[in-house]
């Protein structure tokens, strides 16, 4: 155990110099925006997602304004991000029921967020630790992956992966630890080919698919 402590130890101070000053990339100016943001982000990349949101929220800054606008014309906005009938019903839904139940406003623990239509545990996660400031977990594909391929968990399940990683990585780390697997994988850790003769932690990782 002490040695696996010692290895988790040593890639977290990796990825910590490598990555020093990690936040989410989604644009936005407050957590209703982020929450939105993060809505989008499903199966897209930040990118698209950057480029679909300043005209979105100039045409719908509240709550309110998702909430009674056309459904067709929030559709119509973000087609870009894909699966946008879906994302548009979900996050018109989201904001009636932060408009009837919360006054409007996003709230800032994990319960109520997920009580929200289209919002799981991951993108409550985003938003509690990019708004409010509150440690979280942040389970999405590469954080899944990479996860696995350096031995941190043998779950599948993100809500497992995540109570794997809440336990070995100390809780004011939550975020930034999340991003940084985001970041890594992004640039080295990468699905179908990951770039081993690159990586910073080729010496820490057991994965079956690594790449010599």
């Amino acid at each position: 155990m002490t040695g696996k402590k010692n290895r988790i130890r040593e890639i977290r101070q990796i990825l910590r110099a490598q990555y020093p000053d990690v936040k989410t990339q989604l644009k936005h100016n407050n957590a209703f925006e982020l929450l939105v943001a993060t809505i989008l982000s499903a199966q897209c990349t930040d990118r698209q997602v950057n480029a679909v949101v300043g005209p979105l929220f100039e045409k719908f800054k509240t709550p309110n304004d998702f909430a009674e606008a056309d459904l067709k014309e929030i559709q119509a906005l973000i087609r870009p991000t894909g699966f946008y009938k879906n994302k548009a019903k979900h996050i018109q839904n989201c904001a009636r029921d932060l408009a009837e139940r919360f006054n409007g406003r996003v709230p800032g623990n994990l319960e109520d967020l997920v009580s929200l239509p289209g919002v799981g545990r991951k993108t409550a996660n985003v938003v509690l630790g990019a708004a409010f400031g509150i440690p979280g977990m942040v389970v999405d594909t590469h954080v899944a992956r990479i996860s696995r391929r350096l031995d941190m968990t043998r779950n599948k399940d993100p809500e497992k992966i995540e109570a794997d990683l809440m336990a070995v990585i100390p809780k004011k780390e939550w975020n930034a630890f999340s991003l940084n697997l985001i970041f890594f994988g992004r640039q080295i850790c990468k699905a179908r080919k990951p770039e081993c003769e690159n990586c910073f932690l080729a010496n820490l990782c057991y994965s079956t698919d690594k790449r010599t």
